[in-house]
């Protein structure tokens, strides 16, 4: 199989995402990218995880053109393929309705960084992207989701190699990274980060952010050049 490493890697990331619990039914999708062949493996559209083999895993190109595969690839794959084009240091991309993540999106809120958990993994609230307009909707509603996550991001001033995470209003989560096991990790965090900032507000609604200097501690003590988190490589 000519793009085995690709779909085995794709599979076992698309797995993980009803075990984490970040999806139900056929909601949400995972892909990994090939630099140097220029193409990612995505889930098929519709499949049902349980249903779901390594050669189901649809081969496309930045076009979001299938390269290989009998099935059809998953409807958000121009979305993956807007982020794999302009983004060079992205391996895996990764995209659920995860309950409190979505609730958020659907809010238009970002979520706010509360707690020192937060603060392990970003300086910042996780974003959440304004609803798309309407001329956005009516184009190709797919890729326009792509740049709609690129516009926010540059809006803001983040680094995608920093902030791997962000909402789109109305709709869910997206979150990437080097490789797809951390795109499916950041995930999982900023589920989390988005269920505790949601029942803390419901504990306290005037509960405030984290003051900076926690953030700073908490950020630096695990990503920081003098990090002292975990154990030495």
């Amino acid at each position: 199989m000519k793009y085995k490493e690709i779909k085995e890697a794709a599979y076992k990331a698309n797995m993980q995402l009803p075990e984490l619990g970040l999806v139900l039914f056929t909601f949400g999708n995972a892909s990994v990218v090939d630099r140097d062949q220029s193409v990612f493996a995505i889930k098929p559209s519709g499949v049902p995880y349980q249903d779901l083999s390594v050669e189901d895993m649809v081969i496309v190109d930045y076009e979001g053109e299938t390269v290989e595969g009998k099935l059809r690839p998953s409807s958000d794959t121009k979305t993956h393929a807007v982020l794999y084009k302009h983004w060079d240091n992205i391996g895996g991309v990764v995209h659920t309705h995860s309950t409190y993540g979505t609730a958020w999106a659907q809010a238009l809120k970002d979520i706010p960084i509360m707690g020192t958990t937060h603060a392990d993994y970003l300086t910042v609230d996780i974003p959440c992207a304004p609803p798309m307009t309407d001329e956005m909707i009516s184009g190709n509603y797919e890729r326009e989701t792509g740049f709609q996550i690129l516009q926010e991001m540059e809006k803001r001033g983040l680094s995608y190699e920093e902030v791997e995470m962000i909402l789109l209003g109305n709709h869910a989560p997206f979150t990437w990274g080097k490789t797809v096991q951390k795109a499916v990790y950041n995930s999982a965090i900023l589920e989390e980060c988005a269920k505790m900032a949601y029942l803390s507000l419901g504990i306290n609604p005037l509960a405030p952010r984290l003051k900076n200097t926690l953030i700073q501690k908490h950020y630096e003590r695990k990503h920081g050049p003098d990090s002292y988190y975990g154990q030495v490589k």
